[in-house]
């Protein structure tokens, strides 16, 4: 059986890339007033309504400290494969059964639903991953409902942001459209996330002095999760433990 060749790009080289590609996302749009103000916020994703302070980075962040996309980049990640997923519904559901669905509203609230998680975040000195602000007092959606109000932004795109996370009733196909492709990309990666929980639970049991919730959040940010999920729906789980140990090193602790 062939050795897993080892990819290890840097977050900063992934996240400068899907960040483009969410630009030229919001650039589709037609709308100019949806257009602006979504550029607006991708361009300069900050809080202008109140005095809060981020503690980590826009690009650094997460998507979440461990239920999906727990790694440096992970909101990004999660943002476009919610837009891309949102684009295919659209199709979906305009051409099989004749919907009429605002693409714009879609696309701008899509890439707008999650933008200030980052503020919810600081890095966690125990684990090297990431945990919630002790000190964080707005949740990232109605962080979004409000900056979007302030800036000016049509009621459209104000409601589609609101519904989206499906805390309120859907009014709107799109803000439902959006919520499916968000609830879509989270339950995939969570599930891959598992996999290599698993992995690294098995590296701890085989390992002295090594936590698996550190291996774990060190793994995250050396390989993309396909990488992970590619060698394990190939090679076995056992392989990915190896993958993962040659990956950190941690054979070469060991002797």
């Amino acid at each position: 059986m062939a050795e897993a060749v080892l990819v290890t790009p840097s977050f900063e080289e992934r996240v400068k890339k899907v960040y483009e590609k969410l630009v030229s996302k919001a650039e589709t749009i037609e709308s100019p007033e949806i257009r602006r103000i979504t550029l607006d916020l991708l361009r300069n994703p900050v809080v202008t309504f109140t005095k809060v302070e981020p503690k980590i980075s826009f690009y650094e962040s997460p998507a979440a400290p461990k239920k999906h996309h727990a790694y440096p980049g992970g909101l990004l990640d999660h943002t476009l494969g919610v837009v891309e997923i949102a684009e295919k519904l659209i199709e979906v559901y305009r051409e099989t059964y004749g919907a009429e669905v605002n693409r714009d509203i879609v696309i701008a609230a899509a890439l707008l639903h999650d933008l200030f998680k980052y503020y919810q975040y600081e890095r966690d000195p125990l684990t090297g991953g990431y945990r919630p602000r002790s000190d964080w007092y707005f949740s990232h959606d109605f962080l979004m409902v409000a900056e979007l109000s302030v800036r000016g932004a049509p009621d459209p795109l104000i409601r589609a942001v609101a519904e989206t996370h499906g805390t309120t009733p859907f009014t709107m196909i799109e803000s439902q459209i959006v919520h499916q492709a968000d609830t879509t990309d989270s339950d995939m990666v969570s599930k891959l996330q598992d996999i290599v929980w698993r992995a690294c639970l098995d590296i701890e049991l085989e390992l002295e002095n090594v936590k698996a919730i550190k291996i774990f959040h060190e793994a995250m940010r050396r390989a993309p999760i396909f990488e992970y999920a590619k060698i394990y729906y190939t090679q076995g789980r056992d392989a990915l433990r190896e993958y993962i140990k040659k990956l950190l090193g941690l054979q070469r602790q060991q002797q």
